[in-house]
């Protein structure tokens, strides 16, 4: 490393985000966007001489960041160069340096005894230095395979296969359903942590380097797997993971309670489409809204709320509060599971003077009145003992409410595809294909990311694009030969 003393000299610091009071007025990207060399590159000396680089390792990076690399280049300010050896193993690092949760944090070698080295921080200030500078430009692909290859889905692992599969020579025409390309990068996470501008940059790119995108076309639907068999010389399903998990509580049916991804759905729509999230039919102005599950996705419908004019938020957490440093049972180098609070925590508290999550709550049932409408909702206190969770006795409580969001993740991604292409599934209900092959159970069609390994991240999404991305390759290097 160029100071090798730098983790001895420089203190932690991460990018400021826009104040509170001015983010909640519009739907901008929270981050200040200011890149300050000086600063990045004393962050980026603060990466250690270390004998091995956890943070690129599986626990770390599941793309194999080649980070003290970049980190190095950064320091010695060479922005071009760290963004070469960025894009030799990060497709979209614009995505991941805003959405992604840093797992290469969590297992830097420095955050044994001092804070981790700010790799979020430089990886976006890396990639949108090199736009902003005209170094990110079209791929130009020189020879032509002839093969063509269908991909169904425009999430990260859909655009990392297309981009990877096209560099390869091969014709790629991605599938989206919805009315623009980008699946829940577009539509599941909001502008304030992912501008649409910021997508549409990198699909345009894409489009200029040979590579179709078709929206509004939902296959297994609208068109069949079998039709795009006849059309393609191979398939690849990326669909994601979007069987929501439901609530089953009396009065599940009432009106006003919906799941985070439909409203999140709804919400961005109606941005794009009329300028102003608040058009959207399930808008959160001058309720009170309960958010039940945490996560990234129940932030997000906090900070969302939050912006259309909820008159309340509370966000209600099966399990307990995390604890401030790592538990015994989450050594280094996991993902260290404790107390955080992200954007949309600090923005409630600012709003409504505390934190909104509430622990140890599960909800037991809905209320609503004569038109069907929720008004509230009935919770009870619960602990966990020996696996077993356990309601406490006397701790029923009514909540009013108007807007109830179910943030409670994923179980599988949904199966009309999967039964139209007539590939196995495994014991979750993911399309069935190892890890590195990717080869569902009809010859010639493939599948990766979230409809594969489960809700995951964004990171790992892009990691099984470019892997299915080689296999679909290999493939074709043996088929019509």
């Amino acid at each position: 490393m160029g100071k090798v003393t730098g983790f001895k000299e420089f203190d932690r610091k991460t990018e400021d985000y826009r104040p509170v009071e001015l983010r909640l007025k519009d739907y901008g990207e929270i981050f200040t966007g200011m890149h300050d060399n000086k600063h990045l590159q004393e962050q980026g000396a603060r990466c250690m001489d270390c004998g091995v680089p956890f943070c690129q390792s599986e626990n770390g990076c599941p793309v194999n960041n080649l980070i003290p690399e970049w980190n190095d280049l950064v320091y010695h300010d060479k922005w071009e160069a760290a963004l070469t050896r960025l894009h030799k193993t990060n497709n979209f690092p614009e995505f991941t340096g805003r959405v992604c949760p840093a797992p290469c944090e969590g297992s830097c070698v420095l955050g044994l005894n001092n804070p981790a080295v700010t790799i979020k921080n430089i990886e976006q200030a890396i990639v949108d230095k090199g736009f902003e500078q005209g170094w990110i430009q079209p791929t130009k692909v020189t020879s032509r395979s002839g093969k063509k290859v269908a991909i169904v889905g425009s999430g990260p692992a859909g655009l990392a296969a297309a981009e990877e599969l096209n560099k390869l020579g091969h014709h790629a025409t991605v599938f989206e359903r919805a009315d623009r390309v980008g699946g829940l990068l577009m539509y599941g996470i909001p502008n304030m942590k992912l501008g649409k501008d910021v997508i549409m940059r990198r699909v345009n790119l894409l489009k200029d380097s040979g590579i179709e995108f078709i929206t509004n076309v939902d296959v297994g639907k609208d068109i069949s797997v079998a039709q795009l068999q006849s059309d393609f010389d191979a398939l690849v399903f990326t669909t994601g993971a979007t069987q929501a998990r439901d609530l089953s509580a009396d009065n599940r049916d009432a009106q006003g309670v919906y799941l985070a991804m439909e409203y999140l759905t709804k919400s961005t729509q109606s941005l794009l489409d009329m300028g102003s999230a608040d058009h959207s039919d399930l808008s959160a102005k001058g309720k009170d809204v309960i958010v039940i599950g945490g996560g990234d996705t129940g932030t997000d419908c906090i900070g969302t709320a939050l912006r259309q004019g909820a008159k309340s938020i509370v966000n209600f957490e099966l399990m307990g509060k995390p604890p401030e440093m790592r538990a015994d049972n989450n050594p280094w180098p996991l993902w260290p599971l404790i107390y955080r609070v992200d954007y949309g925590h600090a923005e409630a508290q600012e709003v409504f003077g505390e934190d909104p999550r509430q622990y140890h709550l599960m909800t037991k049932s809905f209320i609503k009145d004569e038109n069907g409408k929720v008004t509230g909702l009935n919770t009870v206190n619960v602990d966990f003992k020996d696996g077993q969770l356990i309601e406490q006795a006397g701790s029923e409580k009514t909540w009013d409410t108007q807007l109830v969001l179910l943030s409670m993740g994923f179980v599988s991604p949904e199966h009309y595809l999967s039964d139209d292409a007539d590939i196995s599934l495994d014991e979750r209900g993911n399309y069935a294909a190892d890890y590195g092959e990717y080869a569902t159970s009809q010859t010639g069609i493939f599948t990766a990311g979230d409809c594969r390994r489960g809700q995951s991240l964004v990171v790992w999404a892009i990691n099984e694009g470019r892997g299915v991305a080689q296999s679909v390759n290999q493939y074709l290097s043996k088929v019509n030969n």
